[in-house]
This record gives C-alpha cells, structure tokens and sequence, in this order.
C-alpha cells in the first residue's frame, strides 16, 4: 500500500523548497555585473541610467532601454556603461547609437528641421480645435438669438383675446387709483 503521510511530507519538502525560488528572482549574468556595476561606481550607474533612459529599445520599441527587460536592452545598457567608463561623454554614446540605428532610437527627437513638425503639429491641432469651438459657439449663440428675436416678432395668435384684458384690468387699476 501506498503511505500516504509519506507522500505528503515528500510534496510539502518539494513545495518548500520551491517556495525559496520565485520566477524571475534568479539573475543573469549581465543582471548581476549590472548590479555589481551598481556597487561599484552609482555616479557611473547614473549616467548609465540618464543615458538608456533616453534611448528607445530596439526590441521592444516601446519602452526605454532603461525598462527594457530584453536581452539587447541589457546588451546596449552594458555597451553604455564600457563607453561611459572609457572616457566618452553621454552626448558622445548617445551619438554613437543614433549613428548606428537612425534618429528613431530617441525616445525624443531633437527639435531640429523637419523634426519641428513634430513638435510643433500638437500645439497648432489643439489651438486650431480652441478656434472652430469658440466659432462654432458663437455661431450657436447668435442663431439662438436671431431665433429668439423672430419668435417674439411673430404675431401671437391670442394677442387680441389678452389685450381686452389687459386694457379692462388697467381700467380697473386706475378706477381704484382714482378712487383713493
């Protein structure tokens, strides 16, 4: 027969055991000189840092080389730290990438020649919407107005059944004045 005590002490040791290693809490290599780079130097590890944070991650696009958790985002951060401890300015290493991908690598273009359109297409979008919705407004308005202003032009259909009222209620009124 099958013990079954012993089959759980063996599930629980092996269930114990994994409790130890979580997914993800095991480093690469490159993760662990990476952070033995940190304790190593943090004025370096900053500029590493301020450096990938500008540059767009060829895998995954989206995200910075900084955020990146891909193998070529932790490949270009380690490429960055060499050039930076070599002597080259972070003007010089972001340099040398966008001569190696294209421009598209800055996660924000410089603000030079055509590039200006960028920068400046959302500013004019948004003033462009502020003027047809401050136009179209007051186009609202003064057809509402105009539209008041002919509806109180309109003859009223009961006009001649309230004036005679209106004319023997202020007879009235001035009956009584004249009274007191």
């Amino acid at each position: 027969m099958i013990d079954l005590r012993k089959i759980t002490i063996v599930l629980l040791l092996a269930v114990a055991a994994g409790a130890g290693m979580t997914p993800g809490s095991a480093q690469t290599p490159s993760e662990q000189q990476a952070a033995q780079a940190v304790t190593e130097d943090p004025q370096l590890e900053a500029q590493v840092r301020k450096v990938a944070a500008n540059l767009r991650c060829p895998t995954c696009r989206a995200l910075s080389v900084l955020d990146s958790p891909s193998e070529m985002a932790l490949e270009m951060r380690d490429l960055i730290r060499e050039q930076l401890r070599a002597g080259k300015t972070p003007e010089e290493v972001t340099a040398y990438f966008v001569d190696r991908y294209g421009e598209w690598i800055l996660l924000k273009p410089t603000a030079e020649g055509f590039n200006w359109t960028v920068w400046l297409l959302p500013v004019l979008m948004i003033a462009g919407g502020l003027v047809f919705v401050f136009l179209t407004a007051r186009r609202w308005v003064a057809q509402g107005q105009a539209r008041a202003q002919a509806y109180s032009e309109v003859a009223d259909p009961l006009a001649d059944v309230r004036e005679p009222a209106s004319s023997l209620a202020s007879a009235r009124a001035e009956e009584e004045e004249s009274e007191r």
